[in-house]
């Protein structure tokens, strides 16, 4: 039985989830092999379609480009619920009653599958049972709410509106859905690798996928060198490497600041609470060993690679957590990377022009725990030849709802399209001083140098980092994040180390050193 370290808390940098569960180390695959299925990614969609591949009998191979759940799954807030903000009201006017109902039943026998499994393998992974709400203050809002709980009780969830709830301060109304659920996610992912291995599966960290060669079987190479065949290929990076059917240019990219912290017990609002004001607000709390709660509170939503100065987002949102929990102390902070499809679902099956044996998932817009379940489970009914009642409605190649997405799709593009033209117009310092003199120990800039753009960082000594500020996946500019020293691409939102290394694709190689004299 798994159970989570009581560890103490400490202001470490990572999340709370990593620092207090333990998670195996496994080697880097440096040899050919061969699977019935390999799934590239080890956060929850591809452990926990691993599991379902595994317990079904196949051969699995798990590949890596890092640690296990070192992604969005090890950075989210954890919460287990068929409540998506305000997603059903969309689904109904944009695709219909039986697509919200669809979606409803998908996300709630997700949630119902991780109590499963959880109990089966006897995971201790601090599941509790909650409500959830989206919630506003603003009064022009009720009516809006009263539309989505409508719309969300349409779709078969117990959902209701209210006007009172355990938030520390007055609301308008909230949508309240009952008997949801949270859960330390790498906790339960802990037990779920155990399961995997147990039953022959193979995990690799450390091993990144550069190359595949769509076949039967088809052929993966890594960047250890090693080369692995198996007929089924299972994509579940976040945003889709070898993305054949172009999927990137139909998802946006949102990053979501996050702080945490104990508070007294009486002080839980006991519940999991979301709301778009403010750039967005996320509340949930989280049982610790001493009686407390730990509160997690998310928000000040950005585009990765826009500038944004991320420091000043850390500051409001903890303004916010210690105005209305006024006893917090926090401990923690982290940040999540999450994309969404411009058509609201996500993308979930065979990939198209991939072939019949390659499967992808992606754009869980934030909803990722059970995303992430429920893509496990349309993708290994797939590879059994089966199918699930809301295959079709995540199917990757739906055409109907991309045409109703279009204006949001165009936009999106737009705005990736003017980064591209902007970042190459845009006056540079010429490399011989300007900006880069400037710089403070923890900054970044772009500068303008002999050998093109470059990216240049100034670390605590004083020393300075110099990379290509060209992202590698397709041409656009990066820009620094000031709170946590990486550099970010705003077209698609791979995310680079200060030396160049790649910390989150879709970009599968470094960006270029350069010679750090020069500045």
């Amino acid at each position: 039985m798994k159970r989570i370290s009581d560890k103490r808390i400490s202001d470490s940098g990572q999340s709370y989830w990593r620092e207090t569960a333990s998670l195996p180390s496994f080697p880097s695959l440096t040899e050919a092999a061969g699977a019935d299925a390999v799934v590239i990614g080890a956060g929850i969609a591809g452990l926990a379609t691993a599991w379902e591949l595994t317990r079904a009998g196949l051969d699995v191979v798990v590949l890596e480009a890092g640690r296990l759940a070192g992604g969005v799954t090890g950075h989210t807030t954890g919460k287990l619920t068929a409540l998506h903000t305000s997603v059903y009201h969309t689904l109904r006017t944009e695709h219909g009653d039986d697509a919200a109902r669809q979606y409803a039943s998908s996300q709630s026998t997700a949630l119902r599958r991780v109590i499963e499994v959880a109990d089966e393998l006897g995971i201790s992974c601090d599941l509790e049972r909650r409500p959830a709400l989206t919630y506003s203050r603003r009064a022009e809002d009720i009516a809006a709410l009263r539309a989505e709980a409508e719309a969300a009780r349409a779709a078969g969830l117990a959902a209701s509106f209210v006007t009172e709830t355990g938030l520390p301060f007055p609301v308008a109304g909230a949508v309240r859905v009952e008997d949801q659920a949270q859960f330390h996610p790498l906790a339960y992912l802990s037990g779920l690798v155990d399961a995997i291995v147990a039953r022959g599966g193979r995990i690799h960290e450390g091993t990144r996928v550069v190359d595949l060669d769509r076949g039967d079987p088809c052929r993966l190479t890594t960047d250890t060198g090693a080369v692995v065949s198996a007929r089924h290929v299972v994509v579940a990076t976040h945003h889709p490497v070898f993305d054949h059917a172009l999927l990137a240019t139909r998802l946006t990219q949102h990053r979501d600041l996050v702080i945490a912290g104990p508070v007294p017990a009486p002080q839980d609002p006991e519940g999991m609470y979301i709301t778009e004001e403010e750039g967005k607000r996320s509340v949930r709390t989280a049982p610790l060993p001493d009686g407390r709660r730990l509160l997690i509170v998310t928000g000040e939503a950005f585009r990765p690679g826009t500038g944004e100065d991320t420091e000043a987002g850390y500051a409001r949102l903890r303004e916010w957590t210690e105005r209305y929990f006024p006893d917090v102390t926090i401990t923690h902070r982290w940040a999540a990377q999450d994309n969404s499809a411009t058509d609201t679902l996500p993308f979930i099956g065979r990939m198209p022009t991939a072939g019949e044996n390659v499967y992808v998932a992606t754009g869980f817009a934030g909803w990722g725990m059970t995303g992430g379940v429920m893509a496990a489970s349309v993708i290994a009914t797939l590879v059994r030849g089966e199918r699930e009642p809301w295959t079709d409605l995540y199917a990757p190649s739906r055409l109907g709802s991309a045409l109703r997405s279009a204006p949001t799709l165009l936009k999106d593009q737009w705005e990736t399209g003017k980064h591209f033209v902007k970042d190459r117009l845009e006056t540079f310092g010429d490399g011989t001083g300007g900006p880069v003199r400037d710089l403070r120990p923890g900054e970044g800039t772009v500068v303008r140098g002999k050998g093109g753009p470059c990216a240049v960082h100034r670390d605590d000594r004083g020393g300075l980092h110099a990379v290509s500020a060209v992202c590698t996946h397709l041409g656009c500019l990066v820009a620094f994040n000031n709170a946590e020293r990486t550099w970010e691409c705003p077209c698609h939102g791979s995310r680079f180390g200060v030396d160049g290394a790649v910390l989150q694709g879709p970009a599968l190689t470094p960006l270029e050193p350069r010679d750090a004299e020069e500045w």
